[in-house]
């Protein structure tokens, strides 16, 4: 079984789900001869031609406007947004459209339409291209989000995303695109949208993360290990719709919670999380659940990145503090 990064397994996913299925199409700025900013839909052109693979303008409403289209009359597009942070302009489209058409047609059109989208800091880039907006689109009736974190996951995750019926926000954690490789098969298989993963069992203390922060997570829990603190990690895998069942038996387990996301604090999705855990576990826990998180600032330039994103240290300091509450 080859070992591949996670750009390797969404190209190979893209490949085989258009293999597989001729109404897959994919779409996007440079997607086409240049292979995509980060080569992800490298080698795509040349194989499918350029009727399945499709340089568009620079224009994220006119991508997914398009995407939308095509979506209710048969196809099944993959959308690239080249960043998160460019897809503010395609917001309208999927807000007011891409969501809604299963209930403004009461089920008479549906929209498989996949949005892929690399998020998040960690690569020294400039701005909006290093946002983790995903609670914008969590927040979204209508929308999956996905968010993998290893390149195992993203393939099976992604051909769950291309052959659902509605549109999926495909996030993409650019730090981990080749920072880690894994066995991946070659072979077809899927993973289960809305389903999380427990990581690493443990009985002390419940760590969720997702996306690029499952890394510094677990080494976190490595590090609480060498202390003889048993860590559950959670790698919540989709975002919306969330896993509640898998999620509030671990913190009924452990009895305390730790939530890792490198968004801004407020208002993201760990709170969310937290709200969820304290209507169905709350009798259950021994301290507050602790977020280690972002900060309520625009991502900053590359010099103060890493004093941004959430780290081992920092996870393992908020452990300390609801073992020790």
């Amino acid at each position: 079984m080859a070992k591949l990064t996670m750009v390797e397994a969404i190209n190979l996913a893209l490949k085989q789900e258009m293999e597989r299925d001729p109404a897959v199409v994919v779409l996007g700025e440079d997607v086409g001869k240049s292979g995509g900013v980060f080569r992800v839909t490298q080698g795509l052109f040349e194989r499918f031609g350029d009727g399945r693979v499709v340089d568009t303008p620079l224009s994220e409403s006119a991508i997914v406007g398009v995407s939308i289209g095509m979506a209710a009359y048969g196809f099944r597009p993959v959308a690239e947004i080249q960043f998160e942070g460019f897809v503010y302009g395609a917001m309208e489209q999927l807000i007011s459209h891409a969501s809604r058409i299963r209930t403004r047609s009461r089920g008479r059109y549906h929209c498989p339409l996949v949005v892929r989208m690399p998020y998040g800091g960690g690569i020294r880039a400039p701005e909006h291209h290093s946002e983790s907006n995903e609670a914008l689109l969590v927040h979204t009736p209508g929308l999956k989000v996905v968010a993998p974190s290893t390149p195992y996951e993203a393939k099976g995750l992604l051909v769950s995303a291309v052959r659902d019926p509605d549109p999926v926000i495909f996030m993409e954690p650019k730090r981990v695109y080749r920072a880690i490789k894994e066995e991946v098969p070659e072979e077809e298989y899927s993973i289960p949208l809305g389903q999380c993963r427990i990581a690493t069992e443990g009985k002390d203390v419940t760590l969720i993360a997702w996306g690029a922060m499952l890394q510094p997570t677990l080494k976190a829990a490595a590090l609480m290990g060498e202390r003889g603190i048993g860590s559950e990690v959670i790698d919540l895998r989709t975002l919306s719709p969330l896993d509640d069942d898998t999620i509030i038996e671990s913190v009924k387990k452990t009895k305390r919670a730790v939530i890792i996301h490198e968004a801004p604090r407020t208002c993201g999705l760990g709170a969310e999380l937290i709200a969820r855990i304290n209507e169905k576990a709350l009798l259950y826990l021994e301290a507050p659940v602790e977020r280690v998180t972002g900060f309520d600032t625009v991502m900053p330039l590359p010099k103060l990145e890493q004093h941004y994103l959430p780290n081992a240290e920092r996870v393992v300091e908020a452990i300390d503090r609801v073992l020790s509450f």
